[in-house]
């Protein structure tokens, strides 16, 4: 990651309940959504961080 890196990047998360993170600028693909928080790499993946506490994905999850 790049300490200088002062673009604005979007949390998205997808039917999965999986996360990533995505530079604002750009269109949101096919089968993600945006969850309403942006802001540096940084603040993302601490965000990425609280919420996603189980990495597998929901169809797994579900099977529990």
């Amino acid at each position: 990651m790049r300490d200088d890196d002062e673009r604005t990047y979007t949390v998205l998360v997808n039917d999965e309940e999986q996360y990533s993170v995505w530079l604002s600028e750009k269109s949101i693909p096919v089968g993600w959504r945006a969850v309403g928080e942006s802001g540096t790499k940084e603040r993302c993946l601490a965000y990425i961080g609280r919420v996603w506490t189980d990495m597998r994905p929901l169809s797994l999850r579900m099977l529990d």
